[in-house]
């Protein structure tokens, strides 16, 4: 059966008209402990020209940690794709492990990014496995945009939707920066699959166990709620994540999802109540249904809940507590927030997009929720993000940091995925120093599972705790020193007094330099081979030269460029005597030609050889 529950913001109604309150439903799937769920999965991963080097390395190490974690029960595909679509393992039990392994560190970074491709046959091939009683999940990697087959982020949306209703789910993983974080997350909310952002590339494997062990978890599936709202109550907003319909009779029917053992699912809601005396007020009828492990099979469970709010006096709404679910509904409302407010700023309305997070800032100060460390790093989130809104410099690394906080506190309860990012800003560069500690208190920020932390380095305090400190000037390997610090009320976190500098010490090196604005000095020049691509400098880094690739059209050899952001169709300008097909070089610059639809390679042109995944 399902469990279901709920409580008020304000935990009692004050007595009156209009009145508006946020109220927090939870349904867990109340089940004995149950054992694993066998896995239908399918892994696509990006193998692209733009993945080559380390992001490819990465990528393929984590899917070789999804091997390992694998039972001989499990069902596994692996599919990798570039302009071609190759099957690596066809569908079949995790029985050989290393025979899996061996053929993933096979795979080559190759040409442009056919995502659509990949995909689909990916969910071919869990749709030919499809079993009711196993997780059946694709697993999308990639890192860059669709740029070859079917590429209108609505048609794969919806069709991703379409899967998710053939019992095929998409979880989506973007990869570093370059990928359409809009395009993912919109395929991951329509299939109520899981989506990532995979910020550096050593935290690939990270990402992948937390997924599995979300699949693991997995004990109730297609979670749906109808509301049926009493006379004089109306819905303002729904602050979870969740597909919203409505029926024959006008109601909401939000569809949440999964549920996992052990863990809530949330769903905020807003609410305006037209009028109400004191006493109980039926509010709504919660129409729930899901499929739920039972007895080690999947059954459909389904149930009624009234959910009633007690109306008070004045005073006694007051002096109701609510702290039970304040955290959780902070959360929330925070994500909400910053949905809104990018959506605005990204409408040419910057202004009211900063209002709107430095007030929940302050909302939040006012109920002392500042003394929680978790929300007392969303605070410094919102800081940092309605600062970044304000000056008009969110980027597109703030933007997916942005995008995805919201997307995990909305989705899921688990804290380690809620506040993810590990972008520096400049301020880090900016910052007064000095090089030595003196009477002040020494901190180091350090990378702790995709999250910026900032630890007490001196001596007499607890190294262990984390340390409120502003999210702009935080940089993995930065060391600070402050005037003091000072515990949190409940003595669990410390707390930033006085001045902040940045701590540079004698005879070591500064990371933090300020860079210089320097740019190359383009050359102009069409690019010049040797006598063979055997005499080309070699290079396992594309940093900020160009892919280009050597493919055969026709009888001919073409190079083509396939780093995101150029077209992949058109010809290249490229010496003929270090062309072999399928290399891949990488080029210091590419210029339009004269006809305005063809490239020319220019400077310098390297050979770009593969990593050795098996080291």
């Amino acid at each position: 059966m399902i469990k279901t529950s709920y409580a008020f913001d304000p935990a009692i109604l004050t007595v009156g008209s209009s009145l508006k309150t946020n109220a927090l439903l939870r349904f867990r799937a109340d089940i004995p402990e149950s054992p694993r769920r066998d896995l239908n999965l399918s892994l696509v991963i990006d193998r692209s020209g733009s993945m080559a080097g380390a992001p490819l390395f990465h990528a393929l190490r984590a899917a070789e940690s999804v091997v390992d974690q694998l039972e001989a029960n499990d069902i596994l595909s692996v599919v990798v794709y570039d302009d071609a679509v190759d099957t690596v393992v066809p569908p079949q039990p995790v029985t050989n492990k290393s025979a899996l392994k061996n053929a993933l560190r096979r795979v080559h970074a190759g040409g442009i990014t056919n995502l659509s491709g990949g995909w689909l046959k990916g969910c071919e091939y869990v749709k030919q496995k499809l079993d009711p009683q196993k997780i059946n999940r694709v697993l999308l990697l990639t890192d860059g945009h669709a740029n070859m087959g079917i590429q209108d982020p609505k048609i794969l949306t919806a069709t991703a939707g379409q899967k998710a209703e053939e019992g095929v789910i998409t979880t989506t993983l973007g990869f570093a920066q370059g990928f359409n974080e809009d395009l993912l997350i919109g395929m991951a909310r329509a299939a109520s699959g899981n989506f990532y952002f995979i910020q550096s590339v050593d935290e690939a494997s990270e990402v992948f166990s937390i997924e599995l062990d979300s699949l693991r978890a997995v004990v109730g599936q297609n979670l749906k709620v109808t509301l049926e709202l009493a006379n004089g109550v109306n819905l303002v907003d729904i602050l979870s994540l969740a597909k919203v319909s409505q029926n024959q009779q006008g109601q909401s029917v939000i569809t949440l999802g999964e549920l996992y053992e052990g863990e809530d699912k949330l769903l905020g809601l807003s609410l305006e109540v037209s009028a109400a005396k004191v006493g109980e007020l039926p509010l709504m009828k919660l129409h729930y249904s899901a499929d739920v492990v039972q007895n080690n099979v999947i059954q459909r469970v389904s149930g009624i809940t009234d959910v009633i709010a007690k109306v008070g006096t004045v005073e006694e709404s007051a002096f109701a507590a609510s702290s039970d679910i304040l955290l959780d509904l902070s959360r929330l409302t925070i994500a909400k927030a910053k949905e809104t407010a990018l959506d605005l700023a990204e409408h040419g309305k910057h202004q009211e997009a900063e209002k709107i997070l430095r007030s929940l800032i302050e909302e939040l100060r006012n109920k002392g929720l500042n003394e929680n460390f978790e929300i007392a790093e969303e605070i410094d989130q919102l800081e940092y993000f309605a600062s970044r809104i304000a000056q008009r410099t969110l980027g597109n690394a703030g933007r997916k940091e942005l995008l995805d906080q919201t997307y995990q506190a909305m989705n899921r309860t688990r804290t380690d995925l809620v506040g993810r990012g590990v972008t520096a800003g400049d301020e880090i560069y900016a910052m007064p120093t000095v090089n030595d500690v003196g009477s002040g208190v020494e901190l180091q920020c350090v990378r702790e599972g995709g999250k910026l932390r900032v630890k007490v380095l001196s001596d007499g305090y607890d190294t262990t705790k984390n340390v409120q400190f502003p999210r702009a000037i935080r940089a993995e390997g930065a060391r600070y020193v402050v005037q003091g610090v000072e515990l949190s009320t409940d003595g669990s976190f410390y707390r930033v007094t006085g001045q902040i500098n940045r701590l540079t010490k004698p005879g070591e090196a500064d990371i933090f330099v300020a860079p210089r604005q320097s740019r190359s000095v383009s050359t102009g020049k069409a690019s010049k081979g040797p006598a063979s691509a055997a005499d080309l400098p070699t290079t396992d880094t594309v940093n900020d030269g160009i892919l280009v690739q050597c493919v055969k059209d026709g009888s001919k050899l073409r190079a083509r460029v396939v780093s995101d952001g150029y077209e992949p169709d058109w010809n290249m300008r490229f010496p003929r005597s270090v062309r072999e097909e399928g290399m891949l070089y990488v080029v210091d610059e590419v210029k339009t030609g004269p006809d305005g639809k063809s490239y020319i390679a220019c400077g310098e042109i390297k050979r770009f050889v593969q990593p050795n995944t098996t080291n």
